[in-house]
């Protein structure tokens, strides 16, 4: 997300916009375009609020609302998405429970923010793209709006994911292939009239409702940044809300530092430290191979004086279990900032024991049981 605007022109949404940092074209909030006429990848920018939470608000991601668009659909759409536990783990760590959400993923903080944009915009379809996790929030926000979704899957995708979809009474359709071949042919079906593209990597606004995560655990942690939030990236939605959530409440003067944002890749799939996808990974929901905003997520992670870790399949594996016996049940991909976290081999700049950090759980352990 790009910096916020000190005062952005009025366009029906509260002086919010979206815009191209490449060339400067600037198109209104729920507009049916994923990507500017350049090709150009969209940022969302507005006003900064002087207090980020309204304390009259229903429980829920929307008791932020002064940092987010203001949307009609909001409250007909919410499915009471995020407020999600913060747990003290032991020295010096705490575990974000963000996979307690309604379709026990953090992708339902960019679904909620994003479909209430296309609701308001009176979108009747919407098509995306996904490895499971956002086809299944953006499947269930869509259903909550009365809004069609076509969701395209790639190839071995799960079939508990799936039949979640499924479920919400979107149509599932398997692209032949990897992630990217799943992602060309969502993008193909938007090319298309009346369709929107409901895309948790090109659509700012998703990256508007998944910054409230870092909202939460500043207000969860007594108005105060941790040192260090460690998450897993693959497309890097997580890293950019934290970058843009902290970058806010910096500017507001509500937190003296951002934390170091610790980005978590399985070592066969880890385009963020530069190295080559080398086989597959258990952590099916970072192995992406060429995320879109990989320069952007590189940039946040450099801005924080964060680092990337890389984990093997085995620590992951290991993780998960160690969470299990705590009462905690995530998928590999949550696990995998678990790992990195208390893999004892750090590479230099991983956060120690007792150095106040937040690790980000992000998807249950339904979505991949075995």
């Amino acid at each position: 997300m790009g910096p916020p605007l000190g005062a952005a022109r009025d366009s029906g949404h509260g002086g919010w916009e979206q815009w191209c940092p490449t060339c400067g074209q600037v198109y209104v909030v729920g507009a049916m375009v994923w990507r500017c006429a350049c090709g150009g990848l969209l940022e969302l920018r507005g006003p900064l609020a002087a207090e980020p939470v309204d304390p009259g608000a229903p429980w829920s991601l929307w008791r932020y609302a002064p940092v987010l668009p203001p949307l009609r659909a909001a409250s007909r759409v919410s499915l009471g998405e995020g407020m999600t536990p913060l747990v003290a783990a032991g020295d010096g760590c705490w575990w974000k429970l963000d996979f307690l959400q309604p379709t026990l993923s953090f992708k339902d903080r960019g679904a909620a923010v994003l479909l209430a944009a296309a609701a308001d915009a009176g979108v009747e379809a919407v098509v995306a793209d996904s490895s499971g996790n956002a086809g299944t929030a953006v499947a269930a926000y869509a259903a909550r709006a009365g809004i069609a979704a076509e969701i395209w899957v790639p190839e071995g995708t799960s079939a508990a994911k799936r039949a979640a979809i499924e479920a919400h009474g979107a149509t599932v359709a398997v692209a032949p292939g990897g992630r990217s071949a799943a992602a060309a042919a969502a993008r193909d079906r938007a090319e298309q009239p009346g369709v929107f593209y409901a895309s948790h990597v090109y659509q700012p606004l998703f990256v508007a409702g998944v910054k409230t995560v870092g909202y939460e655990i500043w207000e969860q942690l007594g108005r105060r940044a941790p040192g260090s939030v460690v998450v897993p990236a693959g497309n890097g939605t997580l890293v950019l809300g934290l970058a843009a959530a902290f970058a806010e409440l910096l500017a507001l003067g509500l937190v003296e530092r951002a934390p170091r944002i610790v980005a978590v890749q399985a070592a066969a799939c880890s385009p963020l430290s530069g190295a080559a996808p080398r086989g597959e990974t258990i952590a099916e929901g970072i192995a992406i191979a060429e995320p879109p905003r990989l320069a952007q997520v590189r940039a946040a992670v450099a801005a924080s004086e964060g680092v990337v870790a890389t984990v093997e399949d085995h620590a992951i594996v290991a993780a998960r279990a160690d969470l299990a016996r705590s009462g905690v049940w995530v998928e590999p991909t949550a696990a995998a900032a678990w790992a990195a976290w208390r893999d004892r081999s750090r590479p230099p700049g991983l956060p120690e024991a007792g150095g106040d950090v937040v690790v980000v759980l992000c998807g249950a352990g339904l979505k991949k049981p075995a």
